[in-house]
């Protein structure tokens, strides 16, 4: 099993794999499950809540607003890949390579 984090960067941004564990006690990111970035979030998994919760906390974790966050695969599943999109009016290629380095600083 890969141990590390995959961080795709591209000209729409940089896409990530999350593993959500719902209903703890406070949100926070606490390392990697596998090749995802591990993330405990405080709401259950139910309506969606963990999934908003979830796009919330990235988002404010980047300084970026939510429109900004999206998860693109595995909203009824634990495991969801995540596409961040940089800031508008930015130098993309910029903005994507500091979310990159934000992303992978969380794991040092």
């Amino acid at each position: 099993m890969n141990n590390s984090l995959a961080v795709q960067m591209d000209s729409q941004g940089v896409t990530f794999k999350v593993y959500v564990q719902p209903r703890s006690s406070k949100n926070m990111i606490v390392g990697l499950h596998g090749d995802a970035l591990k993330v405990k979030i405080k709401a259950p998994p139910v309506e969606g809540a963990a999934n908003k919760m979830c796009i919330q906390y990235m988002a404010a974790c980047l300084g970026l607003p939510k429109s900004c966050v999206e998860i693109t695969s595995g909203l009824a599943g634990r495991t969801k890949q995540v596409h961040v999109r940089p800031r508008e009016g930015g130098n993309p290629e910029k903005e994507c390579k500091r979310l990159k380095g934000l992303i992978q600083s969380w794991l040092a």
